[in-house]
């Protein structure tokens, strides 16, 4: 079954994680050498957390078919074992690119049934940019208060010593909690609860909320004349806002906002968005730290680049945050696109996000970048589009240089 040259290496590398702490079982051991041995595995009679043992030993021991059945085995079999386990499921699929079965169920998981990982035993376990995932999502289906309740019960979480009431908070318990939720405030829509619950629930938390939203929002509550309004009946508009463009015209943001609700070119929109302008390279600057410091922990952004020397237009959609931190961001909603001549609106590509998981790239060393570089600027004018992850390329060549480039940051209008 296996060469002279694998077999010792093998069991070297077996010795190794079984001398391990965080790995020795007996369970691994009998499985492992069954498996590698005799070529006999029943997973029946084990426990789940057992299986996801075996499954990170069979990584180490780069056992590939068993990763691949193992993977399989938990999808069919123990989908409401790994559903109450999200934040494990989530951590051990996520460390390495070894378990992509995983990580999809994780992904599907997340869009399709946010709500139900609320729920799950270890919540409070998930990472800030999975969380970040959950509330932003589109179709998320949950109450703002409870969004709120889940998203402080992750924050005090986070920081044990937090007493569970807000009266007891000193100083500096606001400040460490707000610090634990600074990036997760901005995606909560604080607009859709009634005043009595925002004076309930949130207020006692005012000192963790930035002051401008803090103010505002106390405006917006005390103007309500009903602490229980009745629930209101909003008319969708057709009409877009802000269209502060040195590079497209309203027709382009009219298509871009279909795109972003999934409409074709010859659907009627269906919703209302503002655009509004938060960089330009001619009046900002092109370089990569402009990018991040003017659009990290932005979300929603819509980019726009003119092609230096033609009427080529380039884009792309991120629903999630940028920033700085080196990795990949799961945007499952994502796209790209061109305009060969921005004069012919019907003349465009459309390329939506195939790999999820690899959506948008932020790092320091580049601006925007969907993608394994299926859209990225670099430098200060400098441009790639190498079609990798996105399903299908925007343009023939690949490298090209900038003229302008704008970033919209995109709110739906109620």
């Amino acid at each position: 079954m296996y060469d002279n040259k694998f077999l010792p290496k093998l069991s070297q590398n077996l010795l190794e994680i079984l001398d391990d702490d965080e790995f020795y079982d007996i369970t691994i051991e009998v499985v492992i050498l069954r498996y590698i041995y005799g070529g006999r595995l029943s997973l029946e009679e084990y426990d789940t957390s057992d299986i996801i043992k075996i499954l990170i030993a069979a990584d180490e021991l780069s056992l590939y078919e068993l990763i691949i059945h193992l993977q399989s085995f938990l999808i069919e079999n123990k989908k409401d074992w790994m559903k109450q386990n999200f934040g494990l499921i989530y951590k051990t699929s996520f460390e390495n690119d070894s378990f992509p079965n995983l990580q999809n169920f994780c992904i599907e998981l997340m869009f399709n049934e946010p709500e139900k990982i609320f729920n799950t035993i270890d919540f409070t376990s998930l990472s800030e940019n999975c969380l970040i995932s959950l509330i932003q999502h589109d179709d998320f289906q949950m109450d703002v208060i409870q969004v709120w309740e889940h998203v402080l019960e992750w924050g005090i979480a986070q920081n044990p010593g937090l007493p569970s009431d807000p009266s007891n908070y000193s100083k500096d318990d606001f400040v460490t909690l707000k610090n634990s939720l600074q990036h997760l405030i901005p995606f909560i829509k604080f607009n859709n609860l009634t005043s009595k619950e925002y004076m309930d629930k949130v207020y006692p938390y005012k000192k963790i909320i930035p002051k401008d939203l803090r103010e505002n929002l106390l405006r917006y509550f005390m103007d309500q004349q009903n602490n229980n309004p009745e629930p209101k009946t909003i008319v969708k508009k057709t009409d877009l806002k802000g269209f502060d463009s040195n590079i497209i015209a309203f027709q382009h943001f009219e298509l871009i906002s279909k795109w972003i609700d999934g409409l074709k070119i010859t659907d009627k929109v269906k919703n209302s968005y503002e655009f509004q302008l938060i960089l330009r390279g001619s009046r900002d600057g092109f370089s990569s730290l402009k990018f991040h410091e003017i659009c990290d922990n932005q979300s929603h952004t819509v980019a726009i680049i003119k092609v230096q020397n033609s009427n080529e237009i380039l884009g792309g959609y991120n629903p999630t945050i940028w920033n700085s931190d080196g990795g990949f961001s799961v945007a499952k909603n994502s796209f790209i696109f061109s305009f060969k001549n921005k004069e012919n609106i019907e003349d465009y590509i459309l390329s939506r996000i195939n790999l999820v998981k690899y959506a948008i790239f932020s790092s320091p060393d580049y601006g925007l970048s969907f993608g394994c570089a299926d859209l990225e600027l670099y430098g200060n004018n400098r441009g790639l589009a190498e079609q990798s992850c996105y399903d299908m390329p925007i343009r023939d060549a690949d490298d090209f240089l900038v003229e302008e480039y704008e970033i919209f940051q995109i709110i739906k209008i109620d």
